[in-house]
């Protein structure tokens, strides 16, 4: 007789192996990298408002040119030497986590159509069976986060918590809410 095997959940150990693969500053091997550096800082925190000092947060990008480093991109787009546009970091006792980086450019959607600028984001932690996984938009993008067909297809009333607040400098501010008021939109993968 066979029997279901018990789900597990990504944590409370899913730092272990992993650190090897933190980047919080994904401009420090790309000397050569041009665009405009931002800074995005955020907390995670749980249903209650409680911080997730016990989470990952990684993110996904193109370059400032439109093309992610990854084989299945083969457009003639210029690649940077030294810039990956993966990051991870381990989120602080507070929930916070911070990372350096540049403003990507415009990719195409799978309809061909051009996507507003975006950061694709993954969040694990203890007490998730898998991780969740959303985008980060610009605030000095209205016009095209307007005419991108993955925003479009979120409630409009949800679509604040998928953009970044400007908070001067070249720093943005974006929280993870992972559920209850003001939960963050998050996507099947």
């Amino acid at each position: 007789m066979l029997y279901a095997t018990a789900s597990q959940t990504v944590g409370p150990y899913l730092h272990i192996g992993l650190t090897g693969l933190n980047c919080a500053d994904l401009t420090a091997d790309a000397p050569e990298l041009a665009g405009q550096r931002i800074v995005i800082e955020g907390r995670v925190t749980d249903g209650t408002g409680a911080p997730v000092p016990d989470g990952m947060v990684e993110i996904w990008q193109a370059n400032p040119a439109g093309r992610y480093r990854h084989p299945e991109d083969t457009r003639e787009l210029p690649l940077v030497p030294g810039f990956t546009g993966f990051g991870r970091v381990p989120t602080a006792e507070d929930g916070s986590f911070r990372f350096v980086t540049v403003k990507p450019g415009v990719v195409p959607g799978a309809d061909g159509k051009p996507q507003a600028p975006h950061i694709m984001v993954s969040v694990f932690m203890r007490g998730l069976v898998k991780h969740v996984a959303t985008r980060l938009y610009f605030p000095d993008e209205a016009e095209a986060n307007a005419a991108d067909s993955v925003l479009a297809q979120v409630p409009a009333g949800r679509r604040g918590t998928l953009v970044a607040s400007a908070q001067g400098n070249g720093t943005l501010r974006w929280d993870v809410v992972l559920q209850g008021q003001g939960e963050t939109v998050f996507f099947d993968i």
